[in-house]
């Protein structure tokens, strides 16, 4: 049986044969009538906790939800969904208990195929980005970032279960689009978190094909994607 990935760019997990991830930007700033002299950053100042994650970590937390997601195991799920959200968002706990019951309930709303609820999952993905915004002050429009969430699910969606070729441009493009905007850099600078991600969707739609069997070597090479792909996200976010 097909099923889709979970997400969380929010959590940034995979959505496509069931759901999506948590699936996980720097807004731009609104204009002013005043132009301010732009200020170095104080002697000692650190990127913030969203920008600075470790890929290692949050790849293999990453890699355990997708697991969990396939296999509709929801409490493991939920586990890593709140480790995942606290180490890749550097949210208080309050909030990261919220925003990681956000992400599963999303995924709960988006798994069911063909019968899902995608606006729900949607609205449900914009309270947890404004979850985000608000906590860290960034400038990105939660609604605009939700809607690029969800539509990067449905593309794995389509690529996972209508398409007859393994063309992964779009889905290339639709990641490299929420990244790029809800982090504000350019799209080239997130490139290959894009598409170390898409490969590591790849291995996760042939685990899934094949059983979903937790000793098959898919799951590490899986893994290593997810791990490139935060490394490649890290290096294009990682500042003051």
């Amino acid at each position: 049986m097909r099923r889709d990935h979970p997400t969380l760019v929010a959590l940034r997990t995979p959505h496509s044969r069931g759901a999506e991830p948590i699936g996980y930007g720097h807004p731009h700033m609104a204009s002013t009538r005043r132009r301010r002299r732009s200020r170095r950053p104080r002697a000692g100042a650190r990127p913030k906790p969203h920008r600075s994650f470790d890929p290692r970590q949050v790849g293999g937390l990453e890699a355990d939800a997708w697991v969990a997601y396939y296999r509709r195991e929801w409490l493991p799920f939920l586990r890593a969904a709140v480790a995942l959200t606290r180490h890749t968002f550097g949210l208080p706990w309050p909030s990261t208990l919220y925003g990681a019951w956000l992400v599963l309930r999303a995924n709960q709303l988006w798994a069911p195929y063909p019968d899902n609820h995608p606006e729900a999952a949607r609205a449900t993905m914009e309270r947890f980005y404004r979850l985000v915004a608000r906590h860290h002050r960034e400038s990105f429009d939660p609604h605009r970032a939700s809607e690029l969430e969800v539509e990067w699910w449905r593309v794995h969606r389509v690529h996972q279960r209508e398409d007859s070729d393994k063309d992964e441009s779009a889905l290339v493009a639709s990641l490299t689009a929420l990244y790029a905007y809800v982090y504000g850099v350019g799209p080239a600078d997130v490139a290959v978190a894009a598409e170390q991600r898409a490969l590591a969707m790849r291995y996760s739609d042939q685990w899934v094909e094949e059983g979903c069997d937790l000793a098959s070597p898919l799951i590490a090479q899986e893994r290593t994607a997810l791990v490139r792909s935060y490394a490649g996200l890290l290096a294009a976010v990682h500042r003051v």
